[in-house]
This record gives structure tokens, sequence and C-alpha cells, in this order.
């Protein structure tokens, strides 16, 4: 089993998204949660950006006893002095930079050529290694790079000095067999890539973040980079809950992560809470339905044997039970299910009848609630006193 180094980057791209900003005693409380959680990298901002970013860095630095803590910046020279200042009460630092190598990047964004590129990606690194031996250099649009002039950069900076080599999918652009097979190329054809940790940074915008940065750990990745809930720039970043219980519900490829997955659905709730950033209710791992069955089919089947629909135990990920919601779709076995964890005690032909009523209250409610089946089972009781 190898292990998978789970950077978190919520606190960073989790706050780029609009109205998620983040004071710093929110980001602190974050921060230990997240440490708490088993996140080995913590990316704790982008010092450069704001004085007030720059003192949340700082003190999360101080705070942070065993996750590596992370700080962001340009390969700008006033960028790579002011994150490692932020880091320096840091017991564990990494400085994340690095710049844009694909042809959109390089001609529309620096009106620059590739040898320059190159040229500035190692002279970041040289930066960067006069305040930490823990480097991480990000290719941005690494997805839409040609895989030779990535390759090339990747060698010359893991020369330079660089120990990660982060191979984002910028613009979620890549298929996972592409972004795995660019990961597999890098591994091929990288002469020193044995002295870096590959790094999967995949946003969603095509919904494919997570499968991507499961093809890049397949291919030989042993980093990914996400957050919590999937936030980030647009349409988000990889989910943390997810590639941790894709890795723990699949052994069969060979990985494991220190991640305590009982404290996910509580984290969930922690950062959507901090964050004023709602769950979508059908989202994997932590969103409200995730656990819920509603289809009579369903329910029927997971009532037999929870297995029957359910590959996670909501134990496992820190959430409440299972649920069985009536709506006009469900069936008799999901009824006297309900009405016995209510105390009611029906036998079959009692619940035929009372299914008929369920069925018109169905019709007229989205859900039918607790409330509305004490409602049935006083109504049906009173009518059937006497009757033989």
């Amino acid at each position: 089993m190898e292990k998978i180094i789970i950077f978190d980057t919520t606190l960073r791209d989790g706050e780029q998204v609009p109205g998620c900003k983040l004071n710093t005693k929110e980001k602190i409380e974050l921060a230990l949660k997240l440490e708490e959680l088993g996140v080995d990298v913590l990316e704790a901002g982008f010092p450069i950006s704001s004085p007030g970013d720059f003192n949340s860095v700082e003190q999360i630095s101080k705070n942070i006893k065993n996750a590596t803590v992370c700080a962001l910046s340009r390969a700008v020279e006033k960028d790579i002095e002011v994150a490692a200042q932020a880091l320096k009460y840091a017991k564990r630092k990494r400085i994340h930079t690095g710049i844009g190598t694909s042809d959109f990047h390089i001609k529309s964004k620096f009106n620059s050529n590739r040898e320059d590129i190159l040229k500035r990606a190692v002279q970041c690194i040289k930066w960067a290694r006069n305040y930490t031996d823990d480097i991480e250099f990000y290719a941005e649009d690494a997805g839409r790079t040609d895989n030779e002039y990535l390759a090339r950069v990747i060698e010359a900076v893991i020369k330079a000095g660089a120990t990660t080599v982060n191979i984002p999918d910028t613009t979620g652009y890549c298929l996972p067999y592409q972004y795995g097979e660019k990961i597999a190329f890098l591994k091929n054809n990288v002469s020193n890539i044995d002295k870096a940790v590959i790094s999967c940074h995949c946003h969603n915008d095509l919904g494919l973040a997570t499968a991507n940065s499961i093809a890049g750990a397949m291919s030989g990745a042993r980093q990914i980079e996400c957050t919590i809930n999937g936030l980030g720039e647009r349409a988000g970043n990889t989910s943390l809950e997810e590639v941790v219980m894709v890795i723990k519900q699949h052994k069969s490829l060979g990985f494991y992560t220190d991640i305590d997955s009982t404290k996910l659905y509580p984290m969930s709730r922690l950062v959507s809470d901090t964050m004023r950033m709602p769950v979508q209710p059908n989202k994997a791992i932590v969103g409200s339905n995730a656990f819920s069955h509603s289809s009579g089919i369903h329910q029927d089947g997971f009532l037999k044997d929870n297995l029957t629909y359910e590959i996670i135990n909501p134990v496992e990920v820190g959430a409440d039970s299972s649920k069985i919601v009536l709506t006009a779709r469900s069936g008799r076995s999901a009824l006297a299910y309900r009405f016995q964890k209510l105390g009611y005690q029906f036998y079959r032909n009692d619940i035929d009848i009372l299914y008929d009523r369920f069925v018109q209250i169905a019709d007229r409610k989205k859900v039918v609630e607790d409330e509305d089946l004490s409602d049935m089972a006083s109504v049906y009781q009173k009518s059937t006193v006497g009757v033989q």
C-alpha cells in the first residue's frame, strides 16, 4: 500500500469562490480542524495578495503542529520573499511557486516564448531555495501543455531543487485517460522524476476533477490537491472527501491516506457554515441526500440488505444514519418501516389499507413527514376500534 499525500487548498483555492472570503480567525479555526482531519499539507494562502492573507498564513504557521504549511506565490522574487516571511514560524513549511506552461498562457498571458518561460521556472525555484528545501513547482495549465515541453520544464525545475511537481489541469479540460497519460509520460520521460513527488491539481469544469486525480495517482502521482466540498475557482477543485473515499473503497488501487474519514461529514458542515456556501443535497459523500432513499424499489432492497444500494456506511464518514424518505414513489415496505420507527406495529393488511391513504397524501406533498404518519395511524386506529 502506498500513501497518497493529501494537499488541502480549501483556505487558498477554496476561498477564491465568490462570497467565501474568510477572516484570520476563521482561517485558523478551519486550519486546526483540517489538521485534525489528517491532511498532510495545508495551503494556507497567497501572502503577497493582501496584508490580511499574509497575516492569516503567519498565524496559521504559528498554530499548526504536524501538517506542512504551504504558501502560494508566482514566479516573482518579491512573491517568494513575502511567502517565506509569512511562513517563518511554521514547523514544516513549503513554498509553492510556478508559472503557466501552455502555449495559451505563454503567448496570451505572458506575451513570451517557451525558452523564456523555462528560464523563469528554473529561476523561481532558485529563489525559493534560499528559504526552504521543501519547494513545490506548479506548471499552470499543464493539462493543455505539450507533453514534450512540459517534460523539459519539469526536469529542469527538479534539477534546480523542486521536491514536488504539480501538474494542474487548471481549466478542467482533460479526460481521465488523457490526464493519466500525461502523468505516465512524465514518469517515463523525465530522467530525474524519482527525485520529486508528482502532484495532481484538477479543476472540475467538466465534472472530471476527482476522476482525473485518481487517474493521475494510478499513473504515478503520489499527491492529490483538493478542497473540502470541492470548493474552488469557477466550478471548483477536486473534492477531498471524494478522493479519500474512492481510495478507501477501492483497496485494489493499492493506496491509502492518513485522513480520518469519520470526520469528513462534520468537516464538510463546518466549512459550509464558515464559508457561507451550502452543500448541494446530491453532493457525493457529504450531501444531505447521499444516504437517503426515496424510490420504492430502492427502499425495499435497502431494507432487506443495505449493501444493495449503499457502498458506504454513513458512519464511515461521520454522517447520520441512512434515511428512508417517504414520497409518492415509496412503497409499502418503506411505509411499514417508518411506522415501526414511530412505534406502531401494523400487519400487512393494515399497511395495504394505510398505503392507499398514504399515496393520496404523498401526491399532495413532496415528502410525507412523521407528523403525517402519526395522524394517519391515529385515524386508522380509531376507525378499527371494536372491529373484529
